[in-house]
């Protein structure tokens, strides 16, 4: 579990200065924090290129945050330098009628890392005490008994020896107003804007009750949460990269020497 100002040690309860969206941390400005961000790119590539040649250890990331929160923006920026064959991305949107036919923790378990891998959940098991709580799609007496379903399957996946890193992206609610505006403005985000998503606003409280619920339930020593202030889109790229760096460091991996025979 890396140490940071942003993780949610388990078993404490979040604060209010836990859910600052705005702030920038030990830098003033995108220009001050550019080198650092810059080396982050530069440490991810060189340690996921040892990771995926030792192949003895696997990664897990988890992006979660209210709609506009940069989940898409955070993968393209802190990702941008890893070699694609050792890295997978998945979105979980609404199940298929097949993964509906199974346990809800059927089609996540399916696309976990295999070692030497990591793995990015856009989106994740999560859902399934977020959307499905928010919108009553299952009784409370259901999604309730599901951290302890999820605390478990991390946990196997953590003795399995899986690095699991959860984030979750926190905006303000104005900000939020300020990029759903831009979606209908901007040619390269417009594709985005979804009428729906005006309606999923109107549920800001009961999902931010959601959220802090899955968090605080389900932060452990083996699969922490960070809370990323996530207001400027430059600092949370810099804040997760830095923790998903300094956890990969972390695993010492190292590449293989040469077989002989």
């Amino acid at each position: 579990m890396v140490d940071s100002d942003f993780l949610v040690r388990p078993g404490h309860s979040l604060k209010a200065k836990d859910l600052v969206a705005d702030s920038t941390g030990p830098w003033k400005d995108k220009d001050h924090a550019r080198k650092a961000s810059e080396k982050n790119l530069e440490q991810l590539n060189e340690l996921q290129r040892a990771l995926y040649a030792e192949a003895k250890h696997a990664v897990l990331v988890v992006l979660q945050g209210m709609d506009t929160s940069g989940k898409d923006g955070t993968i393209r920026h802190v990702f941008s330098g890893v070699n694609p064959q050792g890295c997978s991305v998945s979105s979980f949107k609404a199940p298929s009628a097949d993964e509906l036919a199974h346990d809800y923790l059927w089609r996540v378990h399916a696309r976990t890392p295999e070692r030497g891998t990591i793995a990015i959940f856009n989106r994740s098991h999560y859902e399934s005490v977020l959307i499905e709580r928010v919108h009553e799609l299952v009784p409370k007496k259901v999604w309730s008994r599901r951290y302890e379903h999820i605390n478990n399957f991390e946990k196997l996946l953590s003795d399995e020896g899986t690095t699991i890193l959860k984030f979750f992206l926190n905006i303000s609610k104005d900000e939020q107003k300020k990029r759903l505006e831009e979606r209908l403005t901007d040619p390269e985000s417009e594709w985005k804007h979804d009428p729906n998503d005006m309606n999923e606003r109107k549920l800001w409280d009961d999902y931010h009750a959601a959220y802090r619920d899955a968090v605080e339930k389900c932060s452990t020593e083996y699969a922490p949460w960070y809370v990323i202030p996530s207001d400027h889109k430059w600092f949370r790229n810099w804040a997760i990269g830095d923790i998903i760096v300094r956890a990969i460091a972390e695993l010492k991996p190292k590449f293989p020497k040469a077989k002989t025979e």
